[in-house]
């Protein structure tokens, strides 16, 4: 009992760090937000690798089709509302649009490179990845590769789902008085609050409870998950606040 609860506790101190991270601070500079979203980006990307594990191992994504009849149809709702959501949302214009394009239109807007990632897509080349984002993303790929969904729901969860409404207002703050030069953003860290706040975080926590059930094991392994999945976006934004403050442009500033 004593471990459930120090793993409890650890999760809120993980989470609470986050939410309070300097690199909010620093999208106040125009000059922050390009490499910012150069590391965020992969994080965006990889969610999806999460979801369509979980997808694949709570719904029937096989030919010909068959009714999964050992997940409760619940899960396979929420799953299939996520997907819908995530692969074709509309865009500021009302087009339909994933999630990962509707990001690299607003990195274009600011003036953040995207041949990065999209190299990365079509190599699998980890060396591409920048550091921070490298070890996020190989955990979450390695985790969804594994197969173990309550472990893959634990990520989703607390690492995604739980975490963003309140870590995506601290991004707002941060953007401030510079939102109108950056709608693309704005409105894909807006889109996100609402669905993530209001429906998918609920969502996911019951898929997470119903996978776990009464099993102190799984609860353990998924409740580590959860700790790993935080202490490496926390990574994650130490590497993309350190890309920003060692640019030429910073340390001019600084003098």
């Amino acid at each position: 009992m004593r471990d459930f609860t120090k793993l409890s506790d650890d999760l809120k101190i993980a989470q609470s760090s986050l939410c309070s991270h300097k690199l909010y601070e620093s999208l106040s500079d125009s000059k922050a937000l390009a490499p910012f979203m150069e590391h965020h980006v992969f994080a965006v990307w990889d969610f999806m690798s999460l979801l369509k594990a979980l997808q694949r191992g709570l719904t029937c994504v096989e030919l010909p089709w068959r009714p999964v009849n050992n997940v409760p149809k619940e899960l396979t709702r929420f799953i299939n509302e996520i997907v819908l959501g995530e692969e074709s949302d509309l865009d500021p214009e009302g087009h339909p649009c994933d999630h990962f394009s509707l990001y690299l239109k607003a990195m274009e807007e600011v003036g953040a490179e995207t041949q990065r990632v999209e190299r990365f897509i079509m190599s699998g080349d980890f060396s591409i990845v920048p550091p921070g984002a490298r070890e996020f993303v190989e955990f979450n790929i390695q985790l969804a590769e594994s197969g173990e969904l309550h472990k893959i729901a634990a990520a989703f969860f607390y690492g995604r789902e739980k975490l963003i409404p309140e870590m995506f207002e601290e991004i707002l703050k941060g953007l401030a008085e510079r939102q109108e030069k950056c709608p693309a953003l704005v409105y894909y860290l807006k889109r996100h609050i609402e669905l993530d706040g209001d429906e998918h975080s609920h969502l996911a926590q019951k898929c997470l409870e119903l996978l776990c059930g009464d099993d102190p094991k799984l609860w353990h392994e998924a409740l580590t998950t959860g700790l790993q999945s935080l202490k490496l976006r926390e990574h994650l934004w130490d590497k993309a606040l350190e890309s920003y403050i060692t640019t030429p442009e910073y340390n001019r500033a600084s003098l």
